[in-house]
C-alpha cells in the first residue's frame, strides 16, 4: 500500500470511527496541524490547545468528512484555520478585557500608594470577561443566568418568575454554562 492509499484508508477508518485508524490519523496529521497552529499563533501552549481542539472537532464531525481534493489533510487544515481564528479572537477579547480593567483601575507598583492588589485587578479582568461572554448569549439564556447568579434564584423560582417551563429553564442554564465553559479561558491557579 503506497502513502496515498494509506492516507485514504486512514481517513476512511477515522470517518467510520475506527479507533486504530483514529490513533494512526492523529500520529500522521498532528505535526501538520500543530505546525500550522504554532506558525499562526506563535505560542506553544496555544498551538497545543488548538491541535487538540482540531482533532476533537474532526472526531465530532467525522460523519461530514467527504474525500476530495487534498484529502483528509486538507479537511484538517480547514478545521485548523477555524480553530486558529477562534483562538485569535479569544486572545483579542482577553487583551480588550485587560485594557478595560487597566483603564478602570490603573495600577501603580503593587503595594505602593494608590495601587490595587494584583488579586483585585485579576478579579476585575475576570468579571469583564464573564460579562462580555454573558452579553453574547441568547437573551433567554442571559436572563436565566442573571436571575440565577445575580438574583440568587433557584431554577424553580426562575420558572415561576419568567413563566417558562422548568425543563426550559434547566436547558437554558445548561446550554449557557456549556457555552461559557467553552469560550472563557481556564482560570489560572493562585500563585502562578
Amino acid at each position: 500500500m503506497d502513502a496515498v492509499e494509506r492516507d485514504e484508508w486512514l481517513a476512511a477508518g477515522f470517518a467510520a470511527g475506527d479507533e486504530r485508524c483514529t490513533e494512526a490519523a492523529y500520529r500522521r496529521w498532528r505535526p501538520l496541524v500543530h505546525a500550522l497552529a504554532h506558525r499562526s499563533l506563535g505560542d506553544e501552549r496555544e498551538a497545543e490547545d488548538v491541535t487538540q481542539q482540531v482533532f476533537l472537532a474532526a472526531w465530532r464531525g467525522r460523519g461530514r468528512y467527504r474525500p476530495g481534493p487534498g484529502g483528509f489533510g486538507a479537511w484538517l487544515t480547514g478545521i485548523t484555520r477555524h480553530k486558529v481564528a477562534d483562538a485569535l479572537q479569544a486572545r483579542a477579547r482577553r487583551a480588550r478585557a485587560a485594557a478595560a480593567a487597566a483603564r478602570a483601575a490603573p495600577l501603580t507598583v503593587a503595594g505602593g500608594p494608590g495601587s490595587a492588589p494584583l488579586g483585585e485587578a485579576e478579579q476585575a479582568v475576570d468579571r469583564l470577561l464573564v460579562l462580555g461572554e454573558l452579553a453574547r448569549l441568547p437573551s433567554a439564556q442571559q436572563q436565566v443566568l442573571r436571575l440565577a447568579f445575580y438574583g440568587d434564584l433557584t431554577q424553580t423560582q426562575i420558572a415561576d418568575r419568567t413563566g417558562l417551563p422548568l425543563g426550559t429553564v434547566k436547558s437554558h442554564m445548561r446550554r449557557a454554562l456549556d457555552r461559557l465553559r467553552r469560550t472563557l479561558p481556564d482560570p489560572v491557579p493562585a500563585g502562578r
